[in-house]
């Protein structure tokens, strides 16, 4: 309605100034040109007219096809509706995905837990959405089929000098002493003692997993040696 307003106001203008300069000139014209200017104006009139109910009408066109659009919500939530989802069940799938990406990409072992998780993904009709679906159909499955997963255990040959809290000290094992109850506990069928261990022996010495590196490092964080005596 404001638009319609506007325009008929700019039409009113422009025959008020038309006729203001008209009537400045009246003493210059005669009978006829001014009659010949009139007839000028109310023909621009009658078209602008035209001009103006054509635009009220697709104005009115335009707003019936609005009003027969659903909103963006309605849409999204008719999406969802397909899978049998509501908002709540994508924003829960949405946080799931994320952090299963995230771990994949930190190389979180075991890989196999990983793969099992993404599965898991992959069934629900969630991934069908086109939020997710490539991303959980393509993208992390090839960042899984990139991870490259360090044997989850190998073989230690002891030599003389050797003992478990050195040999969990070293970098290529788990760089921390504090772990040696891992490869203890690996190999409790050669080892009686823990403070006993023979050269040539084979130890296994497996991989930490997420909550034993916590575990063991939080130890190593918290270690305080003992004052030297004086």
């Amino acid at each position: 309605m404001k638009s319609y307003k506007l325009i008929a106001g700019i039409l009113g203008l422009l025959l008020f100034f038309s006729v203001s300069v008209m009537a400045q000139e009246e003493k210059e014209m005669t009978e006829e040109e001014f009659q010949t200017e009139m007839n000028r104006l109310t023909e621009q009139r009658v078209d602008l007219t035209k001009q103006i109910n054509e635009l009220k009408s697709s104005i009115d066109e335009l707003k019936k096809k609005q009003a027969a659009l659903q909103s963006v919500e309605d849409c999204i939530n008719e999406k969802y509706a397909l899978v049998g989802a509501t908002e709540a069940d994508v924003v829960r799938f949405r946080r799931e995905v994320a952090q299963l990406e995230g771990q994949i990409q930190r190389k979180e072992s075991p890989k196999d837990d990983k793969q099992v998780a993404l599965d898991n993904l992959k069934a629900s009709k969630l991934s069908a959405l086109p939020e997710f679906h490539n991303k959980v159909n393509n993208q992390m499955q090839a960042m899984l089929d990139a991870w490259e997963e360090a044997p989850k255990e190998v073989n230690y040959t002891v030599v003389k000098g050797d003992y478990l809290w050195k040999i969990a000290k070293k970098d290529k094992f788990y760089g921390n002493g504090f772990a040696w109850p891992v490869i203890y506990n690996a190999n409790r069928d050669q080892i009686k003692d823990p403070d006993l261990i023979y050269p040539k022996q084979v130890f296994k010495i497996p991989n930490l997993t997420e909550d034993e590196k916590a575990k063991y490092e939080k130890a190593k964080a918290n270690y305080k040696p003992a004052p030297l005596s004086q």
